[in-house]
């Protein structure tokens, strides 16, 4: 029998680079940030300094496939870091927004204020 691969107490994955420009939408929404689910992550990471995905998980009312599939596209985007550690033999994965996910969310906050604006002067 295969002897099993010792794991590190904590390891740190770095952010990955994103491999391209967020996409917009027709009306110039960034879509990465606007999907309902992506947009709660962004928007929880961005007045708390870190979250671990179970406080994610109830937070946005999500499952464990919804919460780790929209935080990964987000990752990859480079709007959202993940650490990886372990509290004795339990993972545990800490999520934070980076500099580059806070300018998006904050460039995403300043089109929708445009839009409502626009929407209540007609």
């Amino acid at each position: 029998m295969a002897a099993k691969p010792a794991y590190r107490a904590e390891r740190e994955e770095k952010p990955k680079r994103a491999t391209a420009a967020p996409e917009t939408s027709a009306s110039g929404l960034d879509r990465l940030i606007h999907e309902r689910t992506r947009l709660g992550i962004v928007s929880a990471l961005a007045v708390n300094d870190s979250l671990t995905f179970n406080e994610l998980k109830g937070l946005l009312g999500a499952t464990d496939g919804n919460v780790s599939v929209h935080a990964r596209k987000l990752e990859d985007a480079g709007y959202v870091a993940c650490t990886k550690s372990f509290a004795g033999r339990v993972p545990k994965t800490e999520y934070r927004l980076t500099a580059a996910g806070r300018r998006a969310l904050e460039r995403y906050l300043s089109h929708m204020e445009a839009l409502i604006r626009a929407t209540r002067e007609r």
